[in-house]
Protein backbone atom coordinates (compact mmCIF):
# COMPACT_ATOMS: atom_id res chain seq x y z
CA UNK A 1 0.00 0.00 0.00
CA UNK A 2 0.94 3.71 -1.08
CA UNK A 3 0.21 6.53 0.52
CA UNK A 4 0.83 10.45 -1.37
CA UNK A 5 0.79 12.40 1.54
CA UNK A 6 1.23 16.11 2.01
CA UNK A 7 3.25 17.85 3.77
CA UNK A 8 1.91 18.99 7.54
CA UNK A 9 0.42 15.74 7.38
CA UNK A 10 1.27 12.50 10.07
CA UNK A 11 1.23 9.45 8.64
CA UNK A 12 0.55 7.67 12.05
CA UNK A 13 -2.71 6.05 12.56
CA UNK A 14 -5.34 8.13 14.18
CA UNK A 15 -5.72 7.33 18.03
CA UNK A 16 -8.78 8.95 19.38
CA UNK A 17 -11.95 6.65 19.39
CA UNK A 18 -14.72 9.62 18.91
CA UNK A 19 -16.85 9.64 15.97
CA UNK A 20 -15.85 11.91 13.66
CA UNK A 21 -14.18 13.78 16.19
CA UNK A 22 -12.63 17.25 14.36
CA UNK A 23 -9.89 18.90 16.16
CA UNK A 24 -9.38 22.35 16.37
CA UNK A 25 -5.97 23.37 14.51
CA UNK A 26 -5.54 26.71 14.98
CA UNK A 27 -3.63 29.32 12.89
CA UNK A 28 -6.05 30.14 10.87
CA UNK A 29 -4.69 32.98 8.53
CA UNK A 30 -2.05 30.01 7.64
CA UNK A 31 -4.89 27.82 6.75
CA UNK A 32 -6.71 30.47 5.05
CA UNK A 33 -3.93 31.72 2.71
CA UNK A 34 -3.08 28.16 1.92
CA UNK A 35 -6.26 26.94 1.31
CA UNK A 36 -7.38 29.91 -0.99
CA UNK A 37 -3.85 30.54 -2.77
CA UNK A 38 -1.83 28.72 -5.56
CA UNK A 39 -0.26 26.20 -2.99
CA UNK A 40 -3.33 24.20 -1.98
CA UNK A 41 -5.27 23.93 -6.18
CA UNK A 42 -1.23 22.71 -7.38
CA UNK A 43 -1.22 19.89 -4.06
CA UNK A 44 -4.49 18.39 -5.23
CA UNK A 45 -3.43 18.73 -8.75
CA UNK A 46 -0.44 16.39 -7.61
CA UNK A 47 -1.93 14.05 -5.58
CA UNK A 48 -4.84 13.23 -8.81
CA UNK A 49 -1.64 13.12 -11.30
CA UNK A 50 -0.09 10.04 -8.74
CA UNK A 51 -3.59 8.54 -8.75
CA UNK A 52 -4.28 8.68 -12.32
CA UNK A 53 -0.79 7.40 -13.33
CA UNK A 54 -1.63 4.49 -11.17
CA UNK A 55 -5.02 3.88 -12.33
CA UNK A 56 -3.65 3.35 -16.07
CA UNK A 57 -1.60 0.92 -14.65
CA UNK A 58 -4.33 -1.39 -13.54
CA UNK A 59 -5.60 -4.04 -15.96
CA UNK A 60 -9.14 -3.84 -15.66
CA UNK A 61 -10.87 -7.10 -16.07
CA UNK A 62 -13.34 -6.98 -19.14
CA UNK A 63 -16.53 -7.93 -18.22
CA UNK A 64 -15.59 -8.31 -14.65
CA UNK A 65 -16.80 -5.15 -13.45
CA UNK A 66 -14.82 -5.74 -10.11
CA UNK A 67 -12.32 -3.58 -10.51
CA UNK A 68 -13.42 -0.42 -7.71
CA UNK A 69 -12.00 2.85 -6.37
CA UNK A 70 -13.19 4.16 -3.67
CA UNK A 71 -13.61 8.10 -2.98
CA UNK A 72 -14.53 10.14 0.46
CA UNK A 73 -16.63 13.14 -0.74
CA UNK A 74 -15.87 15.91 1.77
CA UNK A 75 -12.94 17.88 0.95
CA UNK A 76 -11.98 15.02 -1.39
CA UNK A 77 -14.51 15.49 -3.97
CA UNK A 78 -16.29 18.32 -2.63
CA UNK A 79 -14.75 21.54 -1.15
CA UNK A 80 -16.11 23.02 1.89
CA UNK A 81 -14.18 26.03 1.70
CA UNK A 82 -17.00 28.21 1.53
CA UNK A 83 -18.48 26.87 4.42
CA UNK A 84 -14.97 26.70 6.56
CA UNK A 85 -14.08 30.63 5.07
CA UNK A 86 -16.90 31.89 7.62
CA UNK A 87 -16.09 29.13 10.69
CA UNK A 88 -11.87 30.09 10.84
CA UNK A 89 -10.84 27.77 8.72
CA UNK A 90 -10.51 25.35 11.14
CA UNK A 91 -10.18 27.32 13.83
CA UNK A 92 -13.49 27.35 15.41
CA UNK A 93 -14.85 24.28 17.31
CA UNK A 94 -16.97 22.22 15.35
CA UNK A 95 -20.32 23.31 15.11
CA UNK A 96 -22.87 20.32 14.35
CA UNK A 97 -26.03 22.41 13.44
CA UNK A 98 -23.89 25.25 11.27
CA UNK A 99 -22.42 22.60 9.44
CA UNK A 100 -25.61 20.11 8.95
CA UNK A 101 -27.31 23.77 7.75
CA UNK A 102 -24.55 23.89 4.87
CA UNK A 103 -24.88 20.81 3.98
CA UNK A 104 -28.87 21.10 3.57
CA UNK A 105 -27.77 24.04 0.81
CA UNK A 106 -26.27 21.36 -1.34
CA UNK A 107 -23.61 24.14 -2.74
CA UNK A 108 -20.29 22.86 -2.06
CA UNK A 109 -18.71 23.00 -5.14
CA UNK A 110 -16.44 20.42 -6.92
CA UNK A 111 -12.33 20.55 -6.33
CA UNK A 112 -11.38 20.65 -10.03
CA UNK A 113 -8.64 18.18 -10.09
CA UNK A 114 -10.74 16.15 -8.33
CA UNK A 115 -13.73 16.19 -10.67
CA UNK A 116 -11.15 15.67 -13.65
CA UNK A 117 -9.53 12.46 -11.47
CA UNK A 118 -13.14 11.21 -11.32
CA UNK A 119 -14.01 11.18 -14.55
CA UNK A 120 -10.91 9.74 -15.97
CA UNK A 121 -11.11 7.06 -13.08
CA UNK A 122 -14.62 6.66 -14.69
CA UNK A 123 -13.82 6.44 -18.26
CA UNK A 124 -10.92 3.96 -17.44
CA UNK A 125 -13.95 1.55 -16.41
CA UNK A 126 -13.78 1.26 -12.32
CA UNK A 127 -16.45 0.44 -10.49
CA UNK A 128 -16.56 3.86 -8.32
CA UNK A 129 -17.75 3.59 -4.44
CA UNK A 130 -18.34 6.82 -3.02
CA UNK A 131 -17.62 5.95 1.12
CA UNK A 132 -18.83 9.51 2.69
CA UNK A 133 -18.97 9.80 7.15
CA UNK A 134 -22.08 11.57 6.28
CA UNK A 135 -25.70 10.11 7.57
CA UNK A 136 -28.07 8.39 5.40
CA UNK A 137 -30.71 10.81 6.35
CA UNK A 138 -28.71 13.22 3.96
CA UNK A 139 -28.48 11.25 0.86
CA UNK A 140 -31.11 13.24 -1.31
CA UNK A 141 -28.73 16.58 -0.32
CA UNK A 142 -25.47 14.49 -0.75
CA UNK A 143 -26.43 12.84 -4.36
CA UNK A 144 -27.82 16.35 -5.33
CA UNK A 145 -24.68 18.03 -4.06
CA UNK A 146 -22.86 16.01 -6.05
CA UNK A 147 -24.69 16.34 -9.50
CA UNK A 148 -24.68 20.02 -9.14
CA UNK A 149 -20.64 19.79 -8.90
CA UNK A 150 -20.49 17.74 -11.91
CA UNK A 151 -20.20 14.21 -10.54
CA UNK A 152 -22.32 11.58 -12.03
CA UNK A 153 -22.33 7.36 -12.77
CA UNK A 154 -20.93 6.97 -9.62
CA UNK A 155 -21.81 2.80 -8.81
CA UNK A 156 -22.95 3.06 -5.02
CA UNK A 157 -22.94 5.77 -2.33
CA UNK A 158 -22.26 5.05 0.97
CA UNK A 159 -23.38 6.54 3.67
CA UNK A 160 -23.44 5.68 7.82
CA UNK A 161 -26.33 4.13 8.65
CA UNK A 162 -28.37 4.03 12.62
CA UNK A 163 -26.30 0.85 12.96
CA UNK A 164 -23.18 2.69 12.22
CA UNK A 165 -23.70 5.75 14.65
CA UNK A 166 -20.69 5.72 17.47
CA UNK A 167 -18.50 3.99 15.27
CA UNK A 168 -14.92 5.81 14.93
CA UNK A 169 -14.81 6.77 11.24
CA UNK A 170 -11.74 4.37 10.40
CA UNK A 171 -14.19 1.43 11.72
CA UNK A 172 -16.49 2.47 9.96
CA UNK A 173 -15.03 2.95 6.76
CA UNK A 174 -13.26 -0.32 7.48
CA UNK A 175 -16.36 -2.23 7.76
CA UNK A 176 -17.64 -0.89 4.68
CA UNK A 177 -14.47 -1.46 2.73
CA UNK A 178 -14.95 -4.91 4.11
CA UNK A 179 -18.36 -5.50 2.66
CA UNK A 180 -17.43 -4.70 -0.23
CA UNK A 181 -14.58 -6.63 -0.85
CA UNK A 182 -16.74 -9.77 0.48
CA UNK A 183 -19.04 -8.85 -2.90
CA UNK A 184 -15.57 -10.08 -4.73
CA UNK A 185 -14.86 -6.32 -5.73
CA UNK A 186 -10.73 -5.36 -5.76
CA UNK A 187 -10.34 -2.04 -4.37
CA UNK A 188 -7.31 -0.85 -6.33
CA UNK A 189 -7.26 2.88 -5.60
CA UNK A 190 -8.87 4.84 -2.47
CA UNK A 191 -8.79 8.85 -2.57
CA UNK A 192 -9.45 10.50 1.16
CA UNK A 193 -8.48 14.00 2.77
CA UNK A 194 -8.20 11.81 6.20
CA UNK A 195 -5.94 9.20 7.46
CA UNK A 196 -9.43 7.14 8.71
CA UNK A 197 -10.12 7.45 5.30
CA UNK A 198 -7.37 5.64 4.29
CA UNK A 199 -6.17 2.84 6.85
CA UNK A 200 -7.52 0.06 8.84
CA UNK A 201 -8.59 -2.66 7.17
CA UNK A 202 -9.68 -3.82 3.56
CA UNK A 203 -7.47 -0.85 2.53
CA UNK A 204 -6.71 -0.42 -1.27
CA UNK A 205 -3.44 -1.82 -3.24
CA UNK A 206 -2.65 2.14 -3.43
CA UNK A 207 -4.31 5.14 -1.26
CA UNK A 208 -3.88 8.91 -1.89
CA UNK A 209 -4.43 11.56 0.46
CA UNK A 210 -5.11 15.28 -0.52
CA UNK A 211 -4.26 17.94 1.17
CA UNK A 212 -6.55 19.29 4.26
CA UNK A 213 -4.97 21.07 7.41
CA UNK A 214 -8.22 22.45 8.33
CA UNK A 215 -10.06 19.62 10.41
CA UNK A 216 -8.89 15.86 11.46
CA UNK A 217 -11.47 13.04 11.67
CA UNK A 218 -10.02 10.44 13.65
Amino acid sequence: MVFTATAGDSPSKPTTPDTGTRFRTGASGLFRDYMTGDQYKSDTEVVAGYSLAFAKTVEIAAGDGKDAWVFDIDETLLSNLPYYAVHGFGSETFDENSWDAWVDLAEAPAIPASLKLYKEIKELGFTIFLLTGRTESERNVTEKNLLFAGYSSWDRLILRGPSDGGTPAIVYKSEKRMEVEAEGYRIHGSSGDQWSDLLGHAVAKRSFKLPNPMYYIA
